[in-house]
């Protein structure tokens, strides 16, 4: 085991079965760790029936204490503890992601410390979202670029690929954002650790199934962080 997909669900079974499956399709060698997060429609359990499937993949439910960060240091974690894994690919479970993209931004990490699935690149793009949504996560995006200062186009993507090492440098434990704002407040660790991100060209498309699991407030404490990082930063 070289690269390791973590996924954090909940209430995902009706697209988890088939991301699976489309991921080892492209990727059979790879890795897959799903935390989810004690989801009552039975996700876990949905993927604990394909382990007999497939060997290479792994589930750990997060009893209580939920959110989207949570999960994913949860993962962060079981992965600093695998020696077997190089290469960590965060995505989502809803196939806004596409599993055909892993590879080349997986090959991009021979020169690179970390990949970043982007919307707001040449070559770059979103399917089926309305212009209000289009707006707002343009907007979002430069806000939080100008306020931080990270040469990042999309930092509010959850498509990111890197290498393990780079955990030892992020106090995970720090990290007590959600939604969106730990997506940005993770890469702005990363960033100011001293890597440089880099940002490939992907098209992002609208869940197939299931609701969003953003609420007002992720989006509200998305709007406060970038100033909380900024004042942090200057003390």
């Amino acid at each position: 085991m070289q690269t390791l997909i973590i996924i954090p669900t909940y209430n995902e079974k009706e697209n988890i079965i088939s991301l699976v499956r489309a991921i080892f399709e492209n990727l059979p060698d790879i890795s897959i760790l799903v935390v989810d997060d004690n989801s009552p429609d039975g996700t876990a359990g949905v993927v604990g029936g394909l382990q007999n499937e497939f060997s290479q993949l792994i589930c750990h439910q997060r009893i209580a204490d939920r959110g989207f960060g949570k999960s994913y240091i949860d993962g962060f974690k079981k992965a600093a503890n695998l020696k077997q894994c190089e290469k960590i690919v965060m995505m989502d479970a809803d196939f806004s992601h596409d599993p055909k993209e892993i590879p080349k931004m997986i090959e991009k990490l021979s020169d690179l410390d970390v990949i970043v699935g982007s919307r707001y690149v040449k070559g770059g793009r979103i399917e089926n979202w309305t212009w209000s949504r289009r707006f707002l996560s343009r907007f979002a995006n430069f806000y939080v670029r100008m306020i931080l200062g990270i040469p990042v186009n999309d930092m509010t993507t959850g498509f990111v690929c890197f290498r393990k090492n780079i955990l030892r440098s992020i106090d995970l434990d720090s990290i007590k954002s959600e939604g969106y704002a730990f997506l940005v407040e993770f890469k702005y660790k990363i960033f100011k650790a001293g890597y440089k991100i880099f940002e490939h060209p992907i098209t992002f498309t609208e869940r197939r199934e299931g609701e969003s699991k953003m609420s007002f407030e992720n989006i509200w404490e998305a709007i406060w962080l970038p100033i909380k990082l900024k004042v942090k930063n200057e003390k």
